[in-house]
């Protein structure tokens, strides 16, 4: 189904055709986040398999890498919905251009927060709290993953640009095939050598037991096999993105600083809600190596449910992105909605799912009884949200086809600092780490709904220039 095709040539789309739009973007893109989901859970594994200390210890820092990968997607994104509103207008001479400027501002850009990173990573675990059992592991792994950062980045910005051209397929593809070379470069490089048993057969394994470092070793390699497989169908063989000889590489200020008016909000976005989960790390930091543990694990086992909906999110970015670059503010409200109630219904009914197995899934990530219980219980509170999460989720993707990004940025300001965090302060204190789920538990509700609010008022025109 060519999707740019069908919102430039119907003038009116039934509810039926709009709902195939945003499942037929929506799949790849969902396929591409549950492979990532799978890859999350098997590295947590095999971590946890090192004992609480090692989960503990990138619990820890986790956040930080989140804030930081955060605002480097805000940086992409800059570009990336650039790049979906000139397709909608067919001025592909603009999204490749667009395309070319991204690459020079996102690289450096990344190469920026490596150097960052890397100086700061010595003194990152004691800022954060950490206990002596877990300080070498958190530098080892901040350090090392920051040492990659250009890395993740261009595999970031790649599949930006192939999913903002609605080459869904390519992008999730190639994410997935991430993911598999995630699992084994981190087999390769977190254990020691020696024989395993596959399928009955003793194999003998090259491994080089280095722990924690080895996982975020992995992790950076895979990202960097799978930049360069994305970067070489973005610019090469993807039409709209498709680089030729004699296209010159410089910066124009239109094109800055129209990727800045849609970065800056998505970023302080970004920072708001990652810099909360700094603070909350701050917060349950001091309640012990098991609650480190179990928080991180129950952060993962809830990726399940929510990272769906950024792969809905991104659907709902390009549809209504090439909607409002074709001018048809009809359509871009439609796929809103649209996009909508599909991250509604798929987030909730996985959190169903995840009630249920919670148990099964900590007794996978752990074999530390404490840390089973613990994250199952305080997971199981968190996933009463879940609807209202993607409400949040994909409402701000869809948004942000429309440049609507201002909105985001200061309702999450407002939701996560002006409820959470104080919710979490006080309840911490009575509950331990129950509390603290429970206070992300109401913030997320009481965001989900501000979100619903504004897609409801929003009037689905085009807040920028193009040229």
């Amino acid at each position: 189904m060519n999707i740019i095709n069908v919102i430039h040539n119907e003038k009116e789309l039934h509810w039926r055709q709009m709902l195939k739009c945003v499942w037929s973007l929506s799949i790849p893109a969902m396929l591409a986040q549950t492979t990532y989901i799978v890859m999350e859970y098997i590295d947590a594994a095999m971590v946890g398999s090192l004992g609480a200390a090692a989960s503990a210890s990138i619990g820890l820092v986790a956040p930080v890498l989140w804030f930081l990968y955060g605002i480097g997607m805000a940086t992409v994104q800059g570009f990336s919905v650039q790049v979906a509103q000139f397709i909608g207008a067919k001025k592909l001479l603009y999204s490749r251009d667009t395309f070319r400027q991204g690459l020079i501002c996102v690289t450096a850009f990344a190469v920026l927060i490596s150097v960052i990173g890397v100086y700061i990573s010595p003194y990152l675990p004691g800022w954060l709290g950490a206990t002596p059992e877990i300080y070498v592991g958190a530098y080892d792994y901040f350090q090392v993953y920051m040492f990659g950062m250009p890395i993740v980045m261009l595999r970031i910005l790649s599949t930006a640009m192939l999913q903002s051209s609605g080459s869904m397929k390519s992008a999730s593809f190639f994410n997935s095939i991430m993911c598999v070379l995630d699992i084994g470069f981190n087999a390769l490089f977190i254990f020691s050598s020696g024989y395993v048993a596959i399928l009955g057969i003793d194999v003998w394994w090259p491994g080089f037991g280095l722990g924690v470092k080895g996982a975020a070793l992995g992790t950076v390699t895979a990202e960097g096999v799978t930049a360069c497989i994305l970067l070489y169908l973005a610019m090469l063989r993807r039409k709209y993105t498709r680089q030729k000889d004699g296209m010159k590489w410089k910066l124009t200020w239109a094109c800055l600083r129209d990727a800045l008016k849609i970065s800056c909000p998505i970023a302080l976005e970004q920072g708001v809600l990652t810099g909360a989960m700094i603070a909350m790390m701050i917060i349950v930091a001091p309640l012990g190596t098991v609650a480190i543990a179990a928080n991180s694990f129950a952060i993962t086992a809830e990726s399940f449910c929510y990272m769906p909906g950024y792969g809905i999110a991104i659907a709902a970015t390009t549809l209504v992105g090439q909607s409002i670059g074709a001018q048809k503010k009809k359509f871009a409200k439609g796929f809103a909605w649209f996009s909508l109630g599909t991250g509604m219904f798929t987030m909730g009914t996985l959190a169903v799912i995840m009630y249920v197995l919670a148990p099964e899934v900590f007794a996978f990530l752990t074999p530390v009884k404490n840390v089973q219980d613990l994250g199952t219980e305080v997971l199981r509170i968190q996933l009463l949200a879940e609807p209202l999460f993607a409400v949040s989720i994909v409402g701000a993707g869809a948004l942000r086809g429309v440049r609507d990004t201002l909105f985001s940025s200061v309702m999450n300001l407002v939701s996560v600092w002006g409820v959470r965090i104080p919710i979490a302060l006080y309840l911490v204190g009575i509950y331990g780490l129950h509390g603290a789920w429970t206070a992300m538990c109401l913030e997320i509700c009481f965001r989900g709904l501000l979100f619903l609010v504004r897609i409801y008022k929003q009037k689905w025109e085009n807040r920028g220039s193009m040229e």
